[in-house]
């Protein structure tokens, strides 16, 4: 696997990977992670593709998952924490 791009983002680390034809996004916030895999054939346009992919919307969502993620963790570990 290899990086071959990374986007800056106040939010959340951005990078793009290329691993067996297909393109990893893998968005960083903290200590949780979301990954979307998509095959290079269906981005004709390459990395740029990928860019017009992670628009605003896109990633306005993923920053409110980042949220639930957290949110869902933190209730979580307050049940294992009563035990």
């Amino acid at each position: 696997m290899r990086v071959i791009a990374e986007l800056p983002h106040p939010d959340c680390k951005i990078s793009i990977f290329s691993m067996n034809q297909k393109y990893i996004i893998k968005l960083e916030k903290g200590v949780f992670e979301q990954i979307y895999k998509i095959s290079e054939l269906d981005v004709p346009d390459g990395v740029d593709g990928i860019f017009k992919i992670l628009n605003e919307d896109f990633l306005k969502k993923s920053a409110e998952r980042f949220n639930e993620m957290r949110a869902d963790f933190n209730t979580a570990y307050k049940k294992y924490d009563e035990f």
